[in-house]
């Protein structure tokens, strides 16, 4: 590999480094918190107004995904795609500088969140398509557990940025005053659309486009379309990347369900304090990006398919006694353990898609990869809720997550995967 494909490869992975700045301080940790403590008439309003927000955003993702990314491929180049998506994103997050805490900024603070949100989530559609044209096909698994590990730990560089250097610094950098208006907290969106936009850079540098297709515009919508409807109408043909969508979406849909309600489920079980779900949080994101680029080799090496495998059956290792213990040490040590599992399985799950993807299709998808997720990502945290209201018990309801990792091992096992060839 020469240095110009490093050079791509490295300002690739950067951009993940980037983007998981928006997901953990704005979608997560601390702006969602803000809003739902700050800005909304109360807690529950607040809860109710965010979540309603979210699923339309998700509702939108899901068609817009396979859409846009079928007529990417008609068009043939991503980066202006992305481009566009980035900077829609970045934009949404410096407005909400401007969200103060009070009611009268919720819709305000609702929209920008939720389009932030659709861009952020539509960009990762290029981005990961991207990914057969910058990886030797040997490597592809590498360096998507590298990008996802790099990820982990931008993400967490960003909050560590945010906590100690804003939100709960006894003098916040730039000289803000919390007393303004929550100024140092607000700043946080600040920090994030600098972080994304900076770190993003190079990828716009460095990274080299698909060439363009020489269709204009209109002509890659229609012909975009018209794929897309054949892909629906023959899906028998892409029986093997069929199966894929479906057991990949049961295992992500557990993993995210964990990610949005682990925090509750320790402070509810365990009694952990804001301070100590900060920490844990912490220490889950750098478990799972070492787990990441840790089974990177492992990937390209066994294959995709059974590093899936292998992750998701330590998801249900780990998971099973994390369900039974109860002394908070003995609850660090497994739920680290399960933590350790969740970035393997995700970028396994990105590889393989690449690997199953005809090269003409692989927007279009990715977009699908997408909208699998969407669709099944609402079973979830409803079986987790279920659960919980009618065994009156946290347990009860996490332990539903462990039926969706059982659904993706199983539908995984039918999945063929090709062969690799160097």
């Amino acid at each position: 590999m020469d240095a110009r494909s490093r050079s791509a490869i490295a300002a690739w992975c950067l951009y993940d480094w980037a983007m998981s700045a928006f997901n953990t301080v704005i979608s997560t940790f601390v702006f969602s918190v803000y809003f739902m403590r700050a800005v909304a008439a109360d807690e529950v309003a607040g809860t109710a107004q965010w979540s309603r927000a979210m699923a339309a955003a998700g509702i939108t993702i899901a068609v817009l995904s396979p859409v846009l990314g079928a007529i990417a491929d008609r068009a043939g180049r991503r980066k202006p795609w992305l481009g566009v998506l980035t900077l829609m994103c970045i934009a949404c997050t410096v407005a909400l500088w401007w969200v103060r805490p009070d009611p009268s900024y919720a819709l305000m603070a609702l929209v920008l969140v939720a389009v932030a949100t659709i861009a952020f989530e539509l960009a990762n559609v290029f981005y990961n398509a991207m990914l057969p044209a910058i990886a030797p096909p040997a490597m592809i698994g590498r360096v998507s557990g590298w990008g996802w590990g790099v990820g982990y730990f931008g993400g967490l560089a960003c909050l560590v940025v945010s906590l100690f250097g804003l939100v709960q610094a006894e003098a916040p950098l730039f000289g803000l005053i919390p007393a303004d208006d929550q100024a140092n907290v607000r700043a946080t969106a600040l920090l994030v659309a600098v972080w994304y936009g900076l770190f993003a850079l190079p990828l716009f540098l460095r990274v080299p486009d698909t060439p363009a297709s020489g269709l204009g515009l209109g002509a890659s919508v229609r012909e975009g379309l018209a794929t897309l409807r054949r892909t629906v109408a023959e899906v028998r043909r892409y029986g093997q990347i069929l199966r894929f969508l479906i057991a990949s979406a049961f295992y992500r849909d557990g993993i995210n369900t964990i990610t949005a309600f682990g925090g509750l489920y320790a402070a509810g079980t365990f009694g952990m304090s804001f301070q100590e779900i900060v920490i844990f949080a912490i220490a889950l994101n750098v478990v799972a990006g070492a787990g990441a680029i840790g089974f990177a080799w492992i990937d390209d090496w066994i294959g995709s398919k059974r590093t899936i495998l292998i992750s998701v059956a330590g998801l249900m290792v780990t998971g099973v006694p994390l369900l039974l213990v109860t002394e908070t040490a003995s609850f660090w040590v497994l739920a680290l353990g399960l933590g350790f599992f969740f970035g393997p399985a995700q970028a396994a799950g990105r590889s393989l898609m690449a690997r199953l993807s005809p090269p003409t299709m692989q927007a279009e998808m990715f977009g699908l990869y997408n909208l699998s997720g969407r669709v099944v990502g609402i079973f979830g945290p409803l079986a987790l809720g279920l659960a919980t209201e009618a065994f009156a018990s946290q347990r009860a309801g996490m332990a539903s997550i462990l039926v969706f990792f059982a659904l993706g091992f199983i539908l995984m096992l039918t999945v063929r995967e090709p062969t690799v060839k160097p």
